[in-house]
């Protein structure tokens, strides 16, 4: 039993400092970056489960509220403030989610990972796009329309994100039973 909880301790661990590189690994699309989080996020609820992966960001997003710049954009309780933050949001729902999808079978095969993934992108653009509206409409005075928000939240940035799922479930497929070999 002690192997398990120090193995799924080294995991998380693993998995907040994956997300925190992600971060820093950008492609330059107005409004929002494209970032590896989304890939490291989705890839801790795959492998470590949809509660160890949610609680893998949710540490990733306390540090980064504490103060350490581990986002795309800094650190510090006032990135709250940023329309952007809707997205780190998402990446934690959509880590316990994609995780309990892909995981409610021993082998899970490739569609049930990508219809995995596919969901948890609906989950972060749905959470990045409505805060991103809600924060720049109502508290920062900037209002944003529907098809400029549209555009730039989720036209520009999804194509690389469905990329990702395709890379998450090809990683997936390979790594889980690892994974589960080792916690074992």
């Amino acid at each position: 039993m002690q192997k398990n909880k120090t193995i799924n301790l080294v995991l998380s661990s693993l998995f907040v400092s994956l997300i925190a590189v992600g971060a820093f690994i950008k492609i330059p699309v107005p409004v929002v970056p494209f970032t590896l989080q989304f890939l490291f996020t989705m890839m801790a609820g795959l492998l470590l489960g949809g509660k160890l992966g949610a609680a893998s960001v949710g540490i990733y997003t306390l540090i980064g509220l504490f103060g350490l710049p581990v986002f795309a954009e800094g650190g510090g309780p006032a990135y709250i403030l940023k329309p952007g933050f809707g997205y780190i949001i998402g990446f934690a729902a959509a880590s316990y989610v994609t995780g309990v999808l892909a995981n409610r079978v021993p082998k899970p095969g490739y569609r049930r990972l990508l219809a995995a993934n596919f969901t948890g992108l609906g989950i972060v653009y749905l959470s990045g796009m409505v805060y991103y509206y809600l924060m720049s409409n109502f508290y920062l005075g900037n209002p944003i329309g529907l098809w400029p928000l549209f555009l730039y939240c989720f036209i520009l940035a999804v194509p690389g994100d469905i990329l990702l799922c395709i890379l998450g479930a090809f990683l997936g497929k390979r790594m889980i039973p690892v994974v589960r070999n080792s916690r074992m």
